[in-house]
């Protein structure tokens, strides 16, 4: 038995032992999620204790190094993780924008003194984080933002605002573009974090036509924010005036996180039209299913490949983007089927029987996973001029 073969049979052991039946069920709503935070609870006790476990292994992080919260594991033993959880249907142990996109920045462009307080603290599920990048006039050029960081020696004072700060109303700490130079619009952008309840920072959500309020309006009125906490950890990742290249990194792994959240579940799709049906299903819409699968299939490999190609260092800059684009248009794909599927009953917006219209405010959600984190749009724009060359209008 290989080395990896080996890992693979004391993975599956483990994750029988320490995996609850609970956390091999399906997400069915906000609260089986677990997203930690210095204002966290769990859904119950099976949640609490797949957290635990994972945190105790390092496998709320299973990549990152052992110093910082991780398992170390190295790329192909990752993979073999992910598909013995995903065999199971194992539920992630804690989901964090810490972990998605923070974590990858700060490993790249942190400070020691950075990396072993924060990597371990989002490792442990023990901070919260959102992300403050998209203003009211700055989405898709976000370059252009207007949030002003006042230098005052010791300090910075941050004057403006932030929207579409998903979860801005539930999180400890942001980490957020400021401009800190008015003279220069690319090296003059500082990548900052901190604290939500530093004075002067507010909140107010989002009512979308889901019904529900992910994302915020964030405002910044005179915050102070210290250009160091303690006597070694610096306010800013990265250097001052050149947080573009740390914001440039991050959104790569932002739009990675985003493209896998769901687009590629065939289960999910076929599994609850057959549910709803009875396994009676329109040929017209049985061919559509189909026509996913084989999609989704298709995705799947494609995020494999995209794997392979990062171990070795081959991976086109501009993939993400592509992952991005697939992916959400994907998941939209995913939820149109399992609203068709649904009938009538699907529109059901209250009931218990439909878990609080949960198909319906499901497929709602989805018509933000095309603009959030970049625009399909602006994907396809990127994808034609860096990967396929294209020439500009």
């Amino acid at each position: 038995m290989s080395d990896l073969e080996a890992f693979r049979e004391d993975t599956r052991a483990w994750l029988e032992a320490n995996c609850p039946a609970e956390m091999r069920e399906p997400v069915r709503d906000e609260r089986d999620i677990y997203w930690g935070g210095r204002n966290a609870t769990f859904k119950n006790d099976a949640q609490k204790a797949w957290f635990e476990a994972c945190v105790a292994k390092g496998y709320t992080v299973p990549a990152w190094p052992k110093e910082y919260g991780g398992a170390g594991l190295d790329p192909a033993q990752a993979k073999v993780l992910r598909e013995e959880m995903a065999a199971i249907g194992a539920r992630p142990p804690l989901s964090s924008f810490g972990i998605w996109m923070l974590g990858p920045a700060l490993l790249k462009f942190g400070t020691e003194e950075q990396k072993l307080k924060y990597l371990n603290e989002i490792a442990r599920g023990e901070i919260r984080w959102c992300q403050g990048y998209s203003e009211p006039g700055s989405g898709s050029d976000l370059v252009s933002l207007q949030t002003f960081g006042e230098d005052k020696g010791d300090h910075w004072v941050v004057n403006g605002q932030k929207i579409w700060t998903s979860y801005a109303d539930k999180a400890d700490w942001i980490f957020c573009l400021v401009r800190t130079d008015k003279s220069n619009k690319y090296q003059g952008i500082t990548f900052m974090l901190f604290d939500m309840e530093t004075p002067g920072v507010s909140t107010k959500p989002i009512l979308l036509i889901s019904g529900n309020s992910p994302f915020c309006e964030t405002f910044f009125d005179d915050v102070k924010v210290p250009k160091t906490y303690g006597d070694s950890i610096p306010a800013q990742v990265g250097d001052v005036n050149r947080g573009w290249d740390v914001a440039k990194y991050l959104l790569g792994h932002e739009r990675e996180m985003i493209s896998g959240a769901d687009g590629g579940d065939r289960t999910a799709a076929i599994g609850a039209a057959m549910k709803r049906n009875a396994g009676e299903l329109d040929p017209v819409l049985r061919a559509e299913l189909a026509m996913f699968d084989v999609d989704a299939l298709a995705y799947a490999c494609m995020g494999e490949k995209f794997l392979d190609e990062i171990k070795v260092g081959k991976a086109h800059p501009a993939q993400p983007n592509t992952m991005k684009y697939a992916g959400t248009e994907l998941n939209k794909r995913r939820h149109e089927l399992m609203m068709a599927a649904g009938g009538s009953r699907s529109l059901e917006w209250d009931s218990e029987e439909t878990d609080g219209g949960q198909a319906a405010r499901s497929w709602l959600r989805t018509k933000a996973n095309s603009i959030e984190g970049g625009t399909s749009e602006v994907m396809l724009n990127v994808i034609a001029k860096r990967i396929l060359d294209l020439p500009g209008a």
